[in-house]
């Protein structure tokens, strides 16, 4: 597993002795898979016989095509077409690729519950109730969020190459995955392309201690040479789905991350996730902390700015009523902006290109080895995922596993003899 500085660091665990095992040593298994015990020493107890007592996590690393097949079979099973199968696995296999583990696999429990619960309406298919050659608002009818929103970055980009500019909003949707995702969708076209959602309150306002706002991502794509720009950030500190992996790991939150009921620092993920699901209190800090000193007032503001274009546009629901009443509530925002309408587009991306070059090239702080353009470290974990497999922590496979169940597929068809261990300890309230 890397480390937060991309170091591969692994172990395995066997009889409370610890054996080093070296990347040219990886062994991969039946099923695609590369099986790898992490240890985290974090505030570990000591052991009665003198030894640190360790607990330990597993990642499972599978190959792109035995989850591309998985995903492909579980959404056509819940009564999705191939189409629309295909497009939904793309959004969270883009995700896993760019190493978004938050937003990738570990996604399929949501999905999972919300369609099990009739919050995703399977059948339901987006409307537009308002238009203009130059914008529009969406009615998703709760809809399955990715395709409701690959719906409307096509709409955005149709205006766009039209009339300079396009701008679609979206009410009563359902989680959409990474919103990098449909800002890259434009930028394929040869567009500016932007994307932002609410979702589920999460965020504690400034000054606050009830989660009032989402995780309300803002993405950004620009075409670029010798690659795109493509930023892509919460205005939290962190998504919820970054709480969910520390849940799964059974880590405490890093300081400066979380807030308990009362409004306090927090680093216990299940208490934290628990208030969320409960409305009991406390969420996760906007971008910048809880204070203004470090910026916590840009962070929130950020995040109202996204409200703005996905739920106050479209008449929708904020994030204070998402995820109530068994609807999803959530609503979008997309943008589309055709370069051409402010000149030659092959200048203007030439021109950015130039100064995006001009940044990598720029003097290094002591130690540092590069500077990094928004898009790079994607394209490198692209590169390593498909070569070396992408990681899935065991916890979400026992929720793959529960998701075969469920649906009548053959986990053994995919995983070969791989069998997650189920621990009993782990929050399994979110959804």
């Amino acid at each position: 597993m890397k480390d937060e500085d991309g170091k591969i660091t692994k172990f395995y665990l066997v009889f409370w002795k610890l054996y080093r095992i070296d990347n040219h040593r990886k062994k991969r298994y039946k099923g695609g898979r590369l099986r790898i015990f992490s240890v985290e020493n974090v505030n570990l107890p000591v052991h009665p016989h003198g030894r640190k007592e360790v607990t330990y996590m597993a990642y499972q690393y599978w190959t792109y095509d035995t989850l591309h097949r998985l995903c492909m079979d579980a959404f056509q099973k819940f009564g999705f077409t191939e189409r629309e199968a295909d497009i939904i696995q793309d959004v969270l296999l883009t995700s896993d690729l760019f190493g978004i583990e938050s937003h990738g696999m570990q996604r399929m429990v949501r999905y999972h519950k919300c369609i099990e619960k009739g919050m995703i309406k399977i059948d339901a298919k987006p409307t537009v109730v308002f238009e203009t050659p130059i914008s529009a608002v969406v009615d998703a009818h709760d809809a399955m969020g990715q395709l409701v929103s690959y719906y409307a970055m096509e709409l955005a980009i149709e205006k766009a190459k039209k009339s300079g500019v396009g701008i679609v909003s979206v009410r009563n949707s359902n989680h959409y995955g990474i919103a990098g995702y449909y800002a890259k969708m434009a930028c394929k076209e040869g567009l500016m392309g932007f994307s932002c959602t609410n979702s589920e309150a999460i965020m504690v306002p400034t000054n606050g201690r009830k989660a009032m706002l989402g995780s309300n991502p803002i993405a950004c794509a620009f075409p670029a040479e010798p690659y795109d720009f493509f930023f892509d950030a919460s205005t939290t500190v962190v998504t919820r789905g970054k709480l969910e992996m520390y849940n799964k790991m059974e880590k405490p939150l890093p300081e400066g991350w979380a807030l308990d009921k009362d409004g306090h620092p927090s680093t216990d993920a299940p208490d934290v996730l628990a208030n969320i699901v409960a409305k009991n209190g406390g969420g996760i800090m906007p971008l910048g902390g809880s204070t203004e000193q470090l910026g916590s007032h840009k962070g929130y503001g950020y995040g109202m700015l996204c409200e703005i274009f996905s739920s106050i546009l479209s008449m929708g629901s904020t994030s204070n009523y998402c995820m109530t009443g068994g609807k999803g509530n959530i609503c979008h925002g997309f943008m589309a902006i055709n370069p051409a309408y402010f000149g030659d587009p092959e200048a203007i991306k030439a021109h950015f290109s130039t100064y995006l070059q001009e940044l990598r090239e720029s003097p290094k702080a002591d130690g540092a080895t590069q500077i990094y353009t928004h898009g790079e470290k994607e394209i490198a974990a692209i590169a390593d995922r498909k070569a070396n497999g992408i990681p899935v922590n065991d916890n979400t496979m026992v929720e793959v596993l529960d998701l075969c169940n469920y649906l009548g597929l053959d986990f053994a068809s995919y995983f070969g003899d791989y069998r997650p261990p189920v621990k009993e300890d782990v929050f399994k309230g979110n959804y």
